[in-house]
């Protein structure tokens, strides 16, 4: 199917609800790969499912955490994966083998993760109350730059479309712009109300094509800022001024995710207060539809398809698909169709199913060059749709991950086998689980210090998650040593004299003994 095709025809946003995705744990957070063919979903017990998006089939689990997932990130090729969660770490995936090539230990909660857009051995990190850091697989360790009059804490980072520049946004209101080689600030600029009010920011998302981003900030207005107005000014500030401002003046929605369409003509915002989805017009700045889930769930993540006007929204541990509703045209695959109402009797033409027209005196020129006409299957063209307009080298991309079929309950007779094929199977398993023990092993865990915050050698107890999706833990009491007495304060036990011992019959019965035989009966 032409996918360039597809926005030709009617809307390019989802209008329905088009099915849930159970995982059979409470989902968190999702992610798409790069060509939308996979979907990535963590979950609150640390495991990681791969959807297949075609067949909506598990076709991969990852024992990934311990605690809650909080983020997940797909490098550019989908060979790699990245998670983040509750539990201090970060662990960089093979999706095709199932196994985890990296661990990156924290002294604090991880909150986003995020693959560089190009180089999928660089990685941006963004830990709680921590500032972010950049990240090189097997390298160096980057600490970004922060305003030092808003503090090290709340600050979100994030790549723009190509990963030259990194966008910084802390609870002021402040953005800075920095080169994503050098980490040296270009420029910044200040997000204000109408009241010249400083606002935080939540987030910041660029769009796939073009050089959109749009900021969502904590005054519940989502800005909309292009790109290539923000130029380089030597790291000054300057005054950039949003190309839309998105809200919702009825309900005063504060916004929990927002995102742009595949192809940037469209913005998606969910609310945080319950399961609902607005979908902005990009060029008008209108609202063309909102998407109403089930009362009582609380909205966590929504994800937009790469390609496709397929949304992904995860609520109360629960993925549900939104999609554009199809009816059936007939007419589309044969012009002369007709539908009918009632049954007609229908009068057969003369000559209409021979195989050879007997009636037809000249021949089609067109229909005799058919033949010799020859269509190359083989080559496969790189499909627009999948590479950037910078960047025209797509390389090896994994899109699908293959899974053997099992077989359940197999007829009599069917796959019988012998008894030196029963010996190579078991083999060819202990090998496996061999290899998976090796795997385990060889995993290379990697500490990322910050100065004065110490990695702890034992992981906290989860208690809670806020509202804000910060963690709370179980502060334990720590182990307090009974104090002993020094050794030359002792008295010491006479060698010639035998130690006097009581009688611990006596001295642990609770009740005492009476000095005459004799009972008192005078009561």
């Amino acid at each position: 199917m032409n996918l360039e095709l597809l926005e030709s025809f009617g809307n390019s946003y989802p209008d329905d609800a088009d099915g849930i995705l159970d995982c059979n744990s409470m989902a968190l957070t999702a992610a798409f790969n790069r060509h939308g063919s996979l979907l990535a979903v963590g979950s609150n017990d640390g495991r990681i499912a791969i959807w297949d998006i075609i067949t909506r089939g598990i076709c991969r689990f990852l024992q990934a955490h311990v605690h809650p997932v909080c983020s997940l990130s797909w490098s550019r090729n989908g060979f790699k994966l990245l998670s983040g969660s509750m539990d201090w770490t970060i662990s960089v995936w093979d999706v095709l083998k199932g196994e985890c090539i990296y661990k990156y230990r924290f002294p604090s909660p991880i909150l986003r993760v995020q693959f560089h857009p190009i180089d999928s051995d660089v990685f941006l990190v963004c830990p709680m109350r921590l500032r972010p850091v950049l990240v090189k697989i097997d390298g160096d360790q980057r600490h970004l730059k922060f305003d030092e009059e808003a503090g090290e804490q709340n600050i979100f980072a994030s790549f723009d479309r190509l990963g030259k520049r990194i966008f910084s946004g802390n609870a002021k209101g402040k953005i800075l712009v920095m080169d994503a080689e050098s980490l040296e600030i270009l420029t910044s600029f200040q997000v204000t109300t109408g009241s010249s009010a400083t606002t935080g920011i939540k987030s910041i998302e660029f769009a796939r094509k073009g050089s959109n981003f749009v900021v969502n900030s904590a005054d519940r207005i989502i800005r909309v800022y292009d790109g290539d107005l923000v130029k380089s000014t030597g790291g000054k500030p300057q005054q950039v001024e949003p190309v839309q401002k998105l809200q919702d003046l009825v309900n005063r929605t504060q916004w929990k995710k927002c995102c742009f369409s595949g192809n940037a003509e469209f913005i998606c915002a969910g609310s945080s207060r319950q399961h609902e989805i607005y979908i902005w017009d990009m060029a008008h700045g209108n609202l063309v539809k909102i998407l109403h889930g089930q009362k009582g769930e609380h909205l966590l993540d929504i994800v937009w398809h790469p390609n496709r006007p397929i949304i992904a929204s995860v609520a109360s541990g629960v993925v549900s698909m939104w999609a554009q509703t199809h009816s059936e045209n007939w007419s589309a695959y044969a012009p002369n169709f007709k539908e009918l109402e009632e049954n007609e009797e229908y009068e057969e033409r003369e000559s209409e199913f021979d195989i050879e027209d007997e009636d037809r005196s000249v021949e089609d020129k067109n229909e005799a060059q058919d033949d010799d006409i020859e269509l190359d299957v083989v080559t496969c063209d790189p499909i627009k749709a999948y590479i950037d307009s910078d960047i025209e080298d797509e390389g090896d991309v994994l899109t699908f991950i293959p899974v053997t079929p099992e077989i359940e309950e197999p007829e009599d007779g069917f796959w019988a086998m012998t008894e030196e094929e029963v010996q190579i199977l078991e083999k060819m398993r202990d090998d496996e689980k061999r290899k998976e023990e090796e795997a385990k092993t060889k995993v290379k865990v990697v500490d990322v210090n910050y100065n004065g915050h110490q990695i702890p050698d034992e992981l906290p107890e989860l208690a809670s998650i806020n509202k804000k999706g910060e963690p709370k833990f179980v502060q334990k009491a720590p182990k307090v040593a009974a104090a002993k007495p020094p050794k030359d304060k002792l008295p010491p036990a006479p060698i010639d004299k035998p130690l006097d011992i009581p009688d611990l019959d006596k001295s642990m019965s609770p009740f005492k003994e009476p000095k005459d035989d004799k009972m008192d009966t005078s009561t």
